[in-house]
């Protein structure tokens, strides 16, 4: 408890000094360019210090948590030594952190409305909610395969330059094809799924997979697997538009 406190206070300055320049530029446009006093100051300042707390605990909480649990549990199906369950956690880790992130949650929301408002689904309640479902669920399988593909890199030492750029190809051919009204989304949905709850345990997963496996560099085949999870949800929400 006693080292706690001190890590604390070191992630508050930390969570601090990261704020500060977002803060120093909403004063300067608002207060120099605009020539606005800034709304609801008090609230302003009450949620700025709930962000600087809540981004204090999660980073706390990545350290003492997310990123042990992550790379222990590699380490130990590694030591299992079977494929299998190793490429069914990979996929469920995957899926699950994706289908629980709040910035997915959010932009298929949005994505729904706007679908609605643009006539492309009805505008009932259901509708949204299907067409928001739909596309987190498309979402999640793709980043649970992106996973397997990253983990089965790490294992088998596949160079991650040919897989990116192969990936991204077919991003290219299939935009040429997406319905228009899709294809923003399909490249948002890979900036948001790579957000505050997978990158931790995917990086972990990656890391303590390459440290655990002898001739893998953590270095160079720990890292990647946010880059196959940013893009194949691109690939798969351009695959649902065309398909729906």
């Amino acid at each position: 408890m006693k080292s706690l406190v001190p890590e604390l206070l070191k992630s508050l300055t930390g969570s601090v000094k990261d704020l500060l320049p977002i803060i120093g530029v909403i004063a300067f446009f608002q207060l120099l360019v605009l020539s606005r006093p800034i709304p609801n100051l008090l609230e302003l300042l009450w949620g700025t210090l709930l962000v600087v707390l809540g981004l204090t605990l999660f980073i706390q909480g990545l350290k003492l948590s997310l990123f042990p649990i992550g790379e222990s549990m590699a380490w130990d199906f590694a030591a299992k030594g079977s494929l299998l369950w190793l490429l069914l956690f990979a996929f469920a880790l995957g899926f699950g952190t994706a289908i629980a992130e709040p910035a997915l949650i959010t932009v298929a929301q949005k994505a729904a409305e706007v679908a609605a408002l643009g006539g492309m689904i009805a505008d009932t309640p259901d509708a949204r909610g299907a067409y928001a479902e739909g596309l987190r669920y498309t979402v999640a399988l793709s980043v649970g395969l992106a996973i397997v593909i990253g983990v089965l890199r790490i294992l088998r030492g596949w160079p991650i330059q040919y897989l990116i750029i192969g990936g991204y190809l077919g991003v290219v051919v299939m935009t040429m094809f997406a319905p228009r009204e899709i294809i923003g989304i399909a490249y948002d949905s890979g900036g948001v799924t790579t957000s505050t709850i997978t990158v931790p345990l995917v990086t972990a997963l990656g890391v303590g997979l390459a440290t655990s496996i002898k001739g893998r560099n953590p270095m160079i085949d720990g890292f990647g697997l946010v880059a196959f999870a940013a893009l194949m949800p691109i690939i798969f929400v351009m695959g649902y538009g065309i398909l729906l």
